[in-house]
């Protein structure tokens, strides 16, 4: 039986030109779980990334702080399966259609773009996310050069398929990606619906780890949203 940690990227940088980087909280984050695993003496067999800055910075961090303490992690390797769904894109191009005949969407952007103060920012553009991704995920919104929904989840769980495949007995095993494709996993261990999938992809705070035990033939979830090196209130995030 092998474990598989999958970490959710610490912060990117919300509402900036350039959201695939890290911010300095995320830099923070990710060098407070390489300390943690330190600490244990949590030495991985192997680790992967997805393609994204923001994902692999944070391996990047975390292995920087172990050889720190003379800990040795494998050299991530990049796997594009566990790249985020283009969530930005499918808002951004659908979007206008939507607050034409949309007074729900309409609303909820009216009250993006009145918000001031950061936090507020955050909140209200949350919201209105969630409800344009909800509409992709029910095939509501089809959009040409974007994947699909079902797509992203069947190429995320090709990826998990090729990277279990030549697992080593008992190994520890580590993927930096996102939230989208945490869930995937989820989905995977537990058989949620597409709704529910979703809805636990909102949930992975930024830097945390989700366990899974897994065998030729079993996945197996073992523990979610894990932060305890994250004891401050203030380095929680979500985006």
């Amino acid at each position: 039986m092998g474990t598989l940690f999958l970490v959710r990227h610490a912060q990117a940088s919300f509402l900036e030109q350039n959201y695939d980087k890290l911010s300095q909280l995320g830099e923070a984050q990710a060098r407070l779980l390489g300390e943690y695993w330190v600490q244990r003496n949590v030495v991985f067999d192997r680790i992967a990334t997805g393609p994204r800055v923001r994902q692999e910075d944070t391996a990047k961090l975390i292995r920087d702080e172990c050889r720190k303490s003379g800990l040795e992690l494998p050299e991530p390797r990049v796997m594009p399966e566990f790249d985020e769904y283009r969530g930005e894109a499918v808002l951004e191009r659908s979007l206008p259609e939507l607050l034409k005949i949309d007074q729900t969407i309409s609303d909820l952007h009216a009250t993006f773009q009145s918000s001031s103060d950061s936090a507020r920012k955050r909140a209200t553009f949350q919201r209105l996310f969630e409800a344009v991704i909800g509409k992709w995920v029910d095939g509501v919104i089809a959009l040409p050069g974007v994947e699909t929904w079902s797509e992203f989840c069947s190429r995320v769980n090709s990826g998990l398929t090729k990277f279990l495949a030549s697992a080593g007995r008992g190994e520890l095993a580590a993927i930096v990606t996102s939230g989208g494709p945490i869930a995937v996993a989820m989905q995977r261990a537990l058989n949620l619906s597409p709704q529910h999938t979703l809805d636990v992809s909102w949930m992975s705070r930024n830097c945390s780890w989700s366990e899974f035990l897994y065998s030729k033939d079993r996945f197996t979830l073992s523990a979610f949203n894990s932060h305890p090196h994250l004891n401050d209130p203030a380095m929680l995030t979500y985006r």
